[in-house]
């Protein structure tokens, strides 16, 4: 009886939605997600190549998956917890408009010409193949939390889509903030957080008219890994000659900011409440 109480008010809890308790969860997040990392380091943290990370199957297993694989599964815990999973990939309660396809559009377009143009020579099979398995975790984890749990806390408790679309698009840049503790310069790191706020939004515009929390994830799983294999590195700008695909893509980032201020400007919306339910009369 008393797990069952106790069961019951930590999902009354997380139930009651709101920004706080996004923010609460997200911070929770990373600290498992950092405290992971921490771990791992004096264990297994010589397996690393600290200047290219990208240069061995291992280094890119200890020094980027496993803290995912953990976060990860923290947050699927979570969600099974509070009986989440069935709402989360539910069809979406709002629709999207015409014009928000432009998002998914130039995220596949960017997909495609990264994975066709990445110089593949340059990088161990195994290299390859564990970076795109981390990309489905990276899809997973930072998708299910901010386009899917973040989003639904914020709907629950009343707010338009347009303070969805800007919160949840604010919590996952900031978790990219996390950046500077690895010793990233400030510069980078602010431009990273700017750049993951427009990204943010266009992922939500993703979820709005595809009308899935899937979709984001997929889209998501695929950019990352195709952007480190095609720069080198996490978070950086490609260096040296590169395949005309790739010069190609590069644009795409300044037409995702361009759709997230449009996005800033035009979103409007606003979920219905399910109403409270009436007693029966006795």
């Amino acid at each position: 009886m008393d797990q069952t109480v106790r069961s019951s008010a930590w999902k009354t809890f997380w139930d009651k939605g709101g920004w706080w308790r996004a923010i609460l969860l997200a911070v929770l997040y990373m600290a498992i997600y950092l405290g992971a990392g921490l771990v791992i380091g004096p264990i297994a943290g010589d397996q690393v190549v600290a200047e290219d990370i990208f240069r061995t199957p291992q280094s890119v297993f200890i020094g980027l998956t496993l803290s995912l694989i953990i976060g990860s599964a923290a947050l699927a815990a979570f969600v099974y917890s509070v009986k989440w999973f069935k709402p989360l990939f539910a069809p979406q309660p709002v629709k999207g408009s015409w014009w928000m396809w432009a998002a998914p559009f130039f995220l596949v377009a960017a997909i495609a010409l990264r994975f066709l143009g990445i110089n593949y020579s340059s990088y161990q099979a195994s290299v390859v193949v564990v970076t795109l398995l981390t990309g489905l975790l990276i899809g997973f984890a930072e998708e299910i939390l901010t386009r899917g749990i973040v989003v639904k806390m914020l709907r629950d408790s009343g707010k338009s889509e347009w303070v969805v679309m800007v919160l949840s698009s604010l919590v996952f840049a900031l978790l990219h903030s996390a950046n500077i503790l690895s010793g990233m310069p400030i510069v980078t790191v602010l431009v990273t957080v700017l750049f993951t706020f427009g990204f943010g939004i266009c992922m939500y515009l993703t979820l709005r008219v595809t009308g899935n929390l899937i979709w984001p994830m997929i889209l998501h799983a695929l950019y990352d890994p195709t952007l480190f294999l095609s720069t080198g590195g996490i978070d950086q700008a490609a260096t040296g000659p590169q395949s005309p695909l790739l010069l190609l893509a590069g644009p795409a980032n300044m037409i995702y900011m361009l759709i997230a201020v449009v996005a800033l400007i035009v979103v409007r919306g606003h979920v219905q409440r399910a109403p409270l339910a009436v007693p029966a009369a006795l």
